[in-house]
């Protein structure tokens, strides 16, 4: 059974998430990130940063939301997330690359100078900037997003699913979305799959 190390709120819930879309069986196992779980030697040797997620599956440790999902979808999709075809497949890597590096990260660094990092390694001025990177990749978006169901083809990928995930991020920390992106986000959030992911990885912090 797929093992998968989480701290609710976190990119982890994007696994869960995959995981639930696919229906596979899998153990969620809490790290608890607030008291120092993530530097423990045991998962240091699964992550050598110290986060999550980390999914073990058989002899296979993996790190990184995106090549955890992108490996769960191609080893057990069967075409459902990530597609068959050579060039969809291709161009939902093309956007989980440009969500991860030009939408998700100035909402990270945002948060790293809001509360993520040590008091002393904060600096104020970057918020600012961090908040007109957001807004200049949403617009890049909105030049490919015209309200339209899914961002590759017409059914629901991964890509679809960090979207998603980034524009909730964005919406907590009260970020201004275009309409129809946060139609598109208030839509693919309500999923089963992403209340059920939700449930598991709450669950485990409880137990």
């Amino acid at each position: 059974m797929i093992t998968l190390y989480s701290f609710p709120n976190s990119r982890s819930v994007r696994v869960a998430w995959t995981l639930e879309e696919l229906g596979l069986e899998y153990q969620c196992r809490h790290v608890a990130l607030e008291k120092g779980e993530g530097q423990a030697p045991e998962h240091l040797a699964r992550h050598p940063d110290g986060k999550v997620p980390v999914i073990e599956d058989g002899d296979l440790t993996l790190f990184e939301s995106a090549p955890i999902c992108r490996y769960l979808a191609e080893q057990y999709g069967d075409g459902s997330l990530l597609p068959s075809d050579p060039t969809a497949r291709a161009q939902v890597d093309q956007w989980l690359s440009f969500i991860i590096t030009e939408i998700e990260q100035p909402l990270w660094n945002q948060a790293k100078h809001k509360f993520a990092l040590p008091s002393d390694k904060r600096v104020p001025a970057v918020l600012p900037v961090c908040a007109w990177e957001f807004q200049r990749a949403l617009s890049a978006l909105e030049r490919r997003y015209d309200g339209q169901e899914t961002l590759v083809g017409t059914s629901f990928t991964l890509a679809d699913l960090f979207l998603t995930h980034t524009l909730s991020w964005a919406v907590s920390a009260k970020h201004r979305l275009p309409d129809s992106l946060l139609a598109y986000q208030k839509r693919h959030i309500q999923r089963p799959a992403m209340a059920k992911a939700m449930e598991q990885e709450q669950t485990a912090a409880e137990g």
